[in-house]
Order: structure tokens, then sequence, then C-alpha cells
């Protein structure tokens, strides 16, 4: 194996240096409770307030707007949950789309079974949701949709602009996903109609374990978990300091990389390489928006071979890959994401995902582009599947 190449930056990303150099010292020196008086909890509060203001920046948001969590999936929670809880009285239609991240589709599977009402929009074959499906599922007692920014698996981005425009004439409360976008491309909620936004550091090299979510000024929620009223009474336990520190680094350090264009440095590369692989794998075919894309995001579909094996002969050969198709809870089934874009399973099976990062070269991407077309045809050979 003479290169290693890492092309999974959307299932996680490499702590950064940087990041790691900031926590340290608050695993061992600056160890203090945060919510306590003295000197050593006062440096621990210090350094939270700072780093909310941090992740705040990124997204235009006021620092009393973040929430920490344990993540994106609990941030996920809390909106859908909590906001669905609190406003339980007025009304308990809930919106979703087909395509969200299963922390979404799970939330509001649980919310289905008691006591709400849940409507799922349908997406186009480039897994877009439709403005006016969105217009025509509100009702008068729908109090909450919740739209993914931008897709894990296939890339596309969401007219968010217009989805929570809908919602906010409506008097409907918006939440998004914005995991897989947040630190990867300019977010402003001043501008956006967005009433909630969830993010995660691990996704911008940030530690795992940490996520946030924006919740804007005068919206109430019904926490998830109870206690000591820590997070504005929002998400009681003793904050994680060192993850906190990490998580507010990382983000001022993608504002950093967006400022200087680096989205649009991943998104030539992610061009090079979506036209490297159609060209030399012969009926290939991009998943997802070709124009509507995340900068570090390329997923395909590859007629007449296994996506499991795809990954594994690439990872054997030094590339980290995923596919949409990975069996998931031991079931075989394939992505649900997929499948809601119109792929039928045979062609769905056969998914490769492909995702950038910050250290990713031209080289890099040559790399890929020479390794995977043999793994493709030796795949194709052993297949029981040929061409019509």
């Amino acid at each position: 194996m003479s290169r290693r190449v890492y092309m999974d930056h959307s299932a996680t990303t490499p702590v950064d240096p940087k990041v790691v150099e900031a926590m340290v010292p608050f695993f061992t020196e600056h160890y203090g409770n945060p919510n306590s008086l003295h000197g050593w909890g006062k440096e621990a509060r210090s350094a939270m307030d700072r780093a909310r203001g941090q992740v705040a920046s990124l997204i235009g948001a006021e620092p009393k707007e973040i929430i920490f969590t344990g993540g994106g999936s609990e941030a996920d929670n809390l909106a859908i949950k909590g906001a669905a809880w609190a406003m339980r009285d007025r009304g308990r239609h809930i919106i979703t789309s087909a395509i969200e991240h299963h922390a979404v589709l799970d939330a509001f599977k649980w919310l289905g079974k008691n006591g709400f009402e849940v409507t799922v929009l349908p997406v186009d074959r480039e897994g877009l949701v439709s403005p006016e499906d969105l217009k025509g599922a509100i009702r008068p007692d729908t109090t909450l949709v919740s739209i993914m920014f931008a897709n894990n698996e296939i890339g596309t981005v969401q007219p968010i602009g217009e989805l929570g425009g809908i919602c906010r004439e409506r008097g409907v409360l918006f939440h998004t996903d914005g995991v897989q976008a947040a630190g990867h491309m300019p977010l402003d909620v001043r501008s956006l109609p967005v009433d909630m936004l969830t993010m995660a550091a691990h996704k911008m090299y940030g530690p795992k374990g940490i996520g946030a979510l924006y919740v804007r000024r005068g919206i109430k929620l019904t926490p998830l978990i109870h206690g000591g009223g820590q997070e504005f009474g929002l998400r009681s336990g003793t904050e994680n300091v060192p993850l906190v520190v990490g998580f507010g680094m990382a983000a001022e350090m993608a504002a950093e990389r967006l400022s200087k264009g680096e989205h649009e440095r991943e998104a030539q590369l992610r061009d090079r390489l979506i036209e490297g692989v159609l060209s030399s794998v012969e009926d290939s075919f991009v998943t997802g928006s070709r124009t509507h894309r995340l900068p570090f995001h390329a997923s395909f579909c590859i007629p007449r071979v296994e996506g499991e094996a795809m990954v594994l002969r690439l990872d054997f050969a030094g590339v980290a890959a995923s596919s949409g198709s990975a069996c998931t809870s031991g079931s075989l089934d394939p992505s649900h994401v997929l499948l809601s874009i119109g792929l039928p399973h045979e062609l769905a099976h056969g998914s490769l995902r492909l995702t950038l990062g910050k250290d990713t070269t031209q080289e890099d991407v040559d790399h890929v582009l020479s390794v995977l077309p043999p793994i493709i045809k030796t795949l194709r050979d052993m297949s029981p599947y040929k061409k019509a």
C-alpha cells in the first residue's frame, strides 16, 4: 500500500492539532466545574463562554442562542421532541422529509407513537424537497417542520431559504439538521429563516461527542434531560469543558477557512473527482444534485457492483470510502435515501460516497481515480449481474 487517502469526511473528520492543543489544558490544568464559584470554576466558565461565542459566530448567531449537547443526534432530538412537546397544546401535526438522518426520522417516529401526526414529504430524483409540497402539507395544527440543510449520503443542499420562508409565513417553527453544512459552506441565521439548526464538532475537525443546537431567541423547548439546569435549562449535566473548548476552536478555524474560500477549492477537486469517475467507470452516474451540492461531496451509483465490495477493495488499496448500502443493525436493505430518490434496489446497492477534506490534494483525487476503475472491472468480472 503505497498511499493512503481518506475520502470519508462526511462520516467524520480528523481532529485538527490546534484543536487538540486548545483542549489539553482543560483536562489537566483548568479542570474546574464551570458552575463552581471559585477560581477554577470561573476559568472553566470563561473558556465555555469563549467557545459559545466562537460557535455562534460561525453561523451568525448570538452566544446565548447556542446550546451545547452530546452530539448532533442529541441536538436533533432536543429540537424536534423539545419543540413538538412544548407546543403540543397548539397542535400535534409535524412535518419532515423522506431523506433525513435517522436521528430526525426516528425522533419523528417516536412522536408519531406518542400522540402526534407525522407527514413525510417525498423528494425528487435529485433529493430535493418541493416548496409546493411543503405548502400543501402545512395545516392549521402544524407546529414544526424539520428539513435537513444538506444530505449526508447524496450531498444535495435543500432550498432552505425558501422552505424556511414558507414556515415563517405560516407561523410554523422550522428546524434544519445542518451537521453536514456547518463549517463547510457559509451559513448566516440572521438572513436565513431558520429557527433551530443542528451542528456537530466532529464534522468540522473537532472532537466527537459534542454538538450544538442553535435556538432562535424566544423559542420555548421542553428539555430532554432534567437535573441541574445547565445550558439555560435545556440540557442538564455538568458540561464537558474540554470538548466544548475543542468545538469552539474548530468552529473558529472553520470560519477562517470559509473566509479564505476553502469550500471553493474543495468544490473544484470534487468536480475533478466526479468527472474522473464518470469518464472512467462505464454506466456510473451521480446521485443527488450536480448544482445544489455540498462542496466536498461526491456520490455515485455503479451498476453491477455491490457497495460493500467496493468499499472493502478501496480500503485494501489505501482509500477510505463509504457506501449508502452498508449494513445497518443487521439489515441488508439499501439506504432509505437512495430508495427515496427513486433508485431500484439493485442500483441502490451499488452506491459509493467519496467525500473530501481540507487536506485533500489533487494527487489524492488522482490516486483514487487510478485505483477505482480496475477495482470496478474486477468486481464486475466476478459479478453474476451482467450488462444487458
